[in-house]
């Protein structure tokens, strides 16, 4: 089977490449370098090519398509912007401690 030949793809795998090729021509990416990343992702995701026979597949993870999305920014949303502000200016104080204590 030659680099780049996608025969040994599901018919799933194909349509996921697809949608995530749109998604990279959406925001602006050349269309070589969308097919590139979406065939790389689908990789990811499901470990390549599954077409090999009966029940001989590997079940797609999902994962990239799990992580974030809904939950992201969740909590942040939920603070008031005078929290949130309060945070990083803690924050910001904590790492110009730590700095200021890894120079002595």
């Amino acid at each position: 089977m030659p680099r780049g030949d996608k025969s040994k793809y599901t018919g799933k795998q194909k349509r996921m490449a697809e949608h995530i090729e749109e998604g990279y021509e959406a925001r602006g990416v050349p269309k070589e370098q969308a097919e590139a990343r979406a065939w790389a992702t689908v990789n990811k995701e499901t470990g390549g090519g599954n077409k090999a026979g009966s029940g001989r597949g590997v079940r797609d993870t999902n994962v990239s398509a799990k992580r974030g999305g809904k939950k992201s920014g969740a909590a942040a949303a939920a603070r008031t912007p005078e929290q949130r502000s309060a945070s990083a200016r803690k924050a910001a104080e904590t790492r110009r401690r730590n700095a200021a204590a890894k120079l002595h």
